[in-house]
């Protein structure tokens, strides 16, 4: 991950509504929420909500799938991986014994 994709994916999820779906998405991977799920959970209407959910799929957060009549939402756990991993690299500057704390609270995951 660059600079620019960072900042892109930070930027998505810099809003309340975004950040929520992402989470919301991220708790239910591998099977992903239909729009409609996402729609009824964040307590907008379809196109403001649309208008959030294209942010976070432009900044390549979330995938979209049809299944029949749906569209499925997914997190693109992959990106979120790259995000956290290029926050965290070079960590402590070297000194892993400093983020020992920070893996062990998402070895839980």
């Amino acid at each position: 991950m660059n600079t620019d994709t960072a900042l892109a994916a930070l930027a998505a999820l810099s809003h309340p509504t975004r950040l929520e779906a992402f989470r919301l998405l991220v708790q239910h991977e591998p099977e992903g929420l239909s729009t409609g799920q996402l729609v009824d959970a964040s307590g907008l209407t379809q196109s403001t909500f649309s208008t959030h959910l294209a942010v976070l799929a432009k900044a390549g957060l979330v995938k979209s799938e049809k299944r029949g009549r749906q569209f499925i939402q997914r997190a693109e756990i992959d990106a979120l991986k790259g995000l956290m991993l290029f926050l965290a690299k070079d960590c402590c500057q070297g000194r892993a014994e400093l983020c020992e704390p920070l893996l062990a609270e998402l070895s839980c995951c």
